[in-house]
């Protein structure tokens, strides 16, 4: 099994602990709608409205017209919703640093965002236990998986895997097809070719797999190398 040491653990543990507060923050966010439409059931609000401090001053601002047992919850809700809030964005600027650190060249990837970049390292655990890109790719799920039918061979999806790292190197290849350039051209290229959307953005999710590879191999080496290198 692999293990964690030194920031690259202290990563892990931040990307674990933000995730957490988010799930939290999910939940009352949901609680808190259900007593809204209860409330003040005229009153529209997005669920993701209610990460902005100016609509959760507006939704405190109403329910301070209500008295009450559900009125008094809401408040509360509203009030954690604040504090998770704050806590999700301080913790995200300290993981977004210290991926800076330690995956420059990572984040330098089109599409890998800071968190993208935490949940990578974080969950590869170790690059260099990987004695190619082909084993990194079926660790993370984006290698398919030979079937022989007859004497054809033919791939299937591998749903195996580290799902964490799968996730993160599709909402990167998904990142990328937006911002169109190299990853929208290959996407169109496949399915030019007779692939579906779908096999053309795992195929592109594969490709970027190797080069994250890649990039963290450089990166891993980079620290080793540097003067005053701590551990990772």
């Amino acid at each position: 099994m692999a293990q964690l040491e030194g920031k690259s653990r202290e990563l892990k543990l931040l990307v674990d602990h933000r995730e957490d507060l988010v799930g939290e923050r999910t939940r009352i966010q949901n609680r808190l709608l259900w007593h809204l439409h209860e409330l003040e059931p005229g009153f529209e609000v997005a669920a993701s409205g209610l990460l902005r401090a100016v609509v959760l001053a507006e939704v405190r601002r109403r329910l301070e017209r209500h008295t009450g047992v559900v009125a008094e919850i809401a408040v509360d809700l509203v009030g954690r919703l604040t504090e998770l809030t704050t806590s999700a964005k301080r913790l995200q600027s300290r993981i977004e640093s210290l991926a800076g650190e330690l995956a420059p060249s990572l984040l330098s990837l089109p599409g890998c965002a800071g968190l993208s970049a935490a949940k990578l390292v974080a969950e590869t655990a170790d690059v260099n236990r990987f004695h190619s890109s082909a084993a990194f790719a079926m660790h993370n799920g984006t290698a398919p998986i030979p079937v022989w039918s007859g004497n054809h061979e033919r791939h299937r999806l591998n749903r195996g895997g580290n799902r964490q790292l799968n996730v993160a190197l599709h909402r990167i290849a998904v990142t990328q097809i937006r911002l169109g350039g190299e990853a929208r051209v290959y996407v169109n290229r496949r399915m030019s070719l007779g692939n579906t959307k779908t096999e053309a953005i795992r195929a592109l999710r594969r490709q970027i797999s190797d080069e994250v590879y890649r990039r963290l191999r450089r990166d891993s080496s980079e620290r080793l190398t540097a003067p005053n290198a701590v551990a990772a």
